[in-house]
């Protein structure tokens, strides 16, 4: 008999601002058309590969939202039970926010856009606290206390935030799921993963999730990780890691 349970990590499908190649952070940004086909896509890829869900957790973002009402629509499990959590918000970009990545390479330079990006403990310049993109002006978060409530977030700064969320709600879960589908963001999830494999600070920097690429996790009965993988053409995802890579990149369009 099969005992291992899983939990599958689901980055969004492309946002508009990730099809305009800009910084998105906490931004409330909608999916792009190709975003909905890869969320689609995703959804019967899961379903093709037998995958079913007994609970499902996503962001209080829209782009995240959306991508998992898509893909539960597309398993005909828009039943099951569904959580959300700004912990699982996306990492928090500051200033940056709006800006196009490769102009923003052009003018500070490919190294800094890739500290900014992929560093564990470089954050952007920090929003002013008056600024209407303080999430504090935002009402979703209004049960969230203010000091909890970034404006600019390194990776640390973000893995620090979604963690307790993990380690408290998500993967206790799995002692009553047999599996679980999360679909949040390239860098809150990023930090889940840093966390389960041992990825060190040095090399998370080297993990790209491309959108709407299911990553699978299996554990055996006493919820042990033994495995990890991508369903799907490997090389196509390693196609589309390379891609994401290349976001912060002067030419990186």
């Amino acid at each position: 008999m099969n005992t291992k349970k899983r939990i599958v990590l689901l980055r969004h499908g492309q946002s508009l601002w990730n099809r305009e190649n800009r910084f998105t952070g906490w931004t409330d940004v909608d999916l792009s058309d190709d975003g909905v086909a890869e969320a689609v896509a995703a959804g019967k890829l899961l379903r093709a590969e037998g995958f079913t869900f007994d609970a499902a957790y996503t962001s209080y973002l829209k782009r995240a939202v959306r991508t998992l009402d898509i893909v539960l629509s597309t398993l005909d499990l828009d039943w099951i039970p569904v959580e959300k959590s700004w912990r699982l918000n996306e990492k928090h970009y500051g200033v940056l926010q709006g800006l196009d990545k490769s102009r923003t390479a052009e003018l500070y330079g490919q190294e800094q856009v890739h500290l900014w990006r992929r560093d564990y403990d470089t954050a952007p310049d920090p929003l002013p606290a008056d600024d209407r993109r303080n999430p504090r002006f935002d009402s979703r978060y209004a049960s969230v206390p203010g000091s909890l409530l970034p404006l600019t977030e390194s990776l640390r700064q973000t893995v620090a935030r979604t963690l307790p969320y993990w380690q408290c709600v998500i993967y206790p879960a799995l002692a009553r799921y047999d599996s679980i589908l999360v679909v949040a963001h390239g860098n809150s999830l990023r930090g889940i993963v840093k966390h389960l494999k041992g990825i060190s600070d040095s090399a998370i920097a080297d993990l790209n999730l491309p959108t709407a690429a299911p990553y699978v996790f299996e554990f055996n009965e006493r919820l042990d990780l033994v495995g990890d993988y991508f369903p799907g053409d490997s090389d196509a995802i390693a196609a589309r890691m390379a891609e994401v890579a290349a976001e912060g990149t002067a030419d990186g369009r």
